[in-house]
């Protein structure tokens, strides 16, 4: 079985995220959606709910499973005898700080990373970006789903159009 997982924090998962995750599920067998448990630092969304969104975007996809790690992305990756990382790339500026954390994960525990070109028509999203706008009540529903965009302002206050 041919197995990937793609590792992010998803605070909130955005279209781009979606579009990986997609591409990934018709080339794997199965697509392990990992999301970092961060205790430092502090989420709009709570793991939970992060989890829970996931599950509701990802369920068209029945080779997608969603989990949470905590730790090393390499301990999760051989704890689930998952071989490969599969990372989304939106600029040259990703590549520089991925391309250390590949040859880390490869160095340590001798785990593989691709990286796949993100769509163009979704490069500059960030989860960052999407709740900066939303927090000012911009219209962030073309870039998350329905769902996440209303999660996002019920959250934060706004109104949802």
């Amino acid at each position: 079985m041919r197995r990937v997982v793609c590792p992010g924090s998803f605070d909130p998962a955005t279209n781009g995220h979606l579009d990986i995750i997609g591409r990934a599920a018709r080339i794997y067998d199965e697509v392990v959606v990992a999301v970092l448990v961060n205790p430092s630092k502090a989420g709009l969304f709570t793991i939970d709910e992060r989890l829970e969104m996931l599950r509701a975007v990802t369920a068209g996809y029945p080779n997608v499973r969603i989990e949470a790690f905590q730790g090393l992305l390499v301990d999760f990756c051989k704890a689930n005898d998952i071989p490969i990382v599969l990372k989304g790339l939106r600029a040259v500026s990703d590549f520089d700080y991925e391309l250390q954390m590949a040859q880390m994960n490869l160095g340590l525990a001798g785990v593989e990373t691709l990286f796949m070109a993100t769509n163009p028509q979704y490069s500059f999203l960030s989860s960052s970006l999407i709740k900066d706008v939303a927090k000012w009540g911009g219209d962030v529903r073309q870039h998350v789903p329905e769902l996440i965009a209303d999660r996002l302002y019920e959250r934060l206050g706004k109104k949802s159009d």
